[in-house]
């Protein structure tokens, strides 16, 4: 149950993303809430509640990948997965929206 020099350079580099497209996603967020970037008024409790989502899929999905005998690094990728992957939507979206110029 070794992890392989590939698979850990694939886990360290969808953990850096992840991590870069959080900080993004905390960055616009805040922005929004200071009135400089256009969020959806919902985007507040959005935010809450897709953490809870994600925490729950990688659970049960780490749990599976367990269950089927997968090695570390497969559960490990497991885990991040659904993180990464509401990362990725929310920095897409919230790109696409823009600054709130007053110009």
């Amino acid at each position: 149950m070794f992890v392989t020099p590939n698979q850990a350079v694939r886990l360290s580099m969808h953990t850096g993303l992840m991590l870069a497209e959080a900080q993004m996603v905390i960055a616009m967020r805040l922005w929004g809430m200071a009135g400089f970037w256009n969020v959806a008024p919902e985007e507040n409790s959005r935010m809450v509640h897709e953490k809870t989502e994600a925490m729950t899929e990688a659970a049960l999905s780490v749990g599976r990948a367990m269950l089927g005998g997968k090695g570390i690094a497969a559960i490990a990728m497991s885990a991040l997965k659904p993180v990464r992957s509401r990362t990725r939507s929310n920095l897409k979206r919230l790109q696409g929206r823009g600054p709130d110029l007053p110009y």
